[in-house]
């Protein structure tokens, strides 16, 4: 019996409309009624549209921020969150000024970018916040994550630059397709180590819980899962590690992996 279901956000939950299909909610609410717990599990912070789809999943439960570096339970407001050290922070935003990349420093409630560029913009937009661009010196609270926003090209040069310390996942949207997400926590923090954080909370063992995901950041939660799902549109890696795979995003295909989760 499947108890819980991690659901990845972009590619998984959201396509290239912005819009969740209402048949994917349908069976959301389906899979509630069952008594599954739906979780959330994005890359993206825990304010803005993120923060709506995941009350929609599960209002008074846990659930997975910023690829497992904010991991919040909506009911308690109780955080199992991990910080960035301070010298890491220091080296990304001195590698931001140095080269110009967009660069997002996120804690758990508030983001910060210096960079007035029209992927930062973009961006912005995509996670329903307002754009302004402010000094990193300005940001309160515990840094949790840092997140470039750059070329698909330009991965690799970000990534060879970062931290010894910190964790790199790489993801992308279908709403900013010619960009590439790379998320910098700290090592040891993804969304399986957030998976593995929950599970605990609720007293369920993995090989009881399914995840979904399309991208790379997702295989360190499908890996330890007992039903790992992947999407049709989902990276190589990820259809490799998936024991199932279900249709598009586009044709939100979510709705027959939360079919095999009800259906056992």
């Amino acid at each position: 019996m499947i108890k819980l279901v991690g659901i990845d956000v972009d590619g998984t939950l959201v396509g290239a409309s912005g819009e969740v299909p209402a048949k994917v909610w349908d069976a959301a609410e389906r899979a509630r009624v069952a008594g599954i717990h739906l979780v959330l599990c994005s890359g993206r912070p825990a304010f803005g549209v993120a923060l709506d789809y995941a009350r929609r999943l599960g209002a008074t439960g846990w659930h997975i921020f910023q690829n497992g570096a904010s991991v919040l339970d909506l009911g308690s407001g109780r955080s199992r969150s991990i910080g960035l050290s301070a010298a890491a922070r220091q080296a990304l935003v001195a590698q931001a000024r140095r080269t110009g990349d967009v660069l997002e420093l996120y804690t758990d409630n508030d983001y910060a970018t210096e960079s007035a560029g029209e992927w930062a913009k973009q961006h912005a937009e995509l996670l329903g916040v307002s754009f302004s661009p402010r000094s990193f010196d300005t940001q309160e609270g515990a840094v949790v994550r840092g997140q470039w926003v750059v070329g698909h090209a330009d991965v690799e040069r970000v990534v060879r630059f970062a931290p010894a310390e910190l964790e790199v996942a790489v993801s992308s949207s279908p709403l900013m397709p010619d960009a590439a997400f790379v998320g910098m926590t700290h090592v040891g923090v993804n969304k399986g180590s957030g998976l593995t954080s929950i599970v605990a909370e609720y007293g369920i063992d993995l090989r009881d819980v399914m995840y979904v995901g399309d991208s790379d950041n997702d295989l360190s939660a499908l890996k330890i899962v007992g039903h790992p799902v992947a999407m049709a549109n989902a990276s190589r890696p990820v259809l490799e590690a998936a024991e199932r795979v279900v249709g598009h995003v586009d044709e939100g295909a979510l709705a027959q992996a939360l079919q095999l989760a009800l259906d056992g």
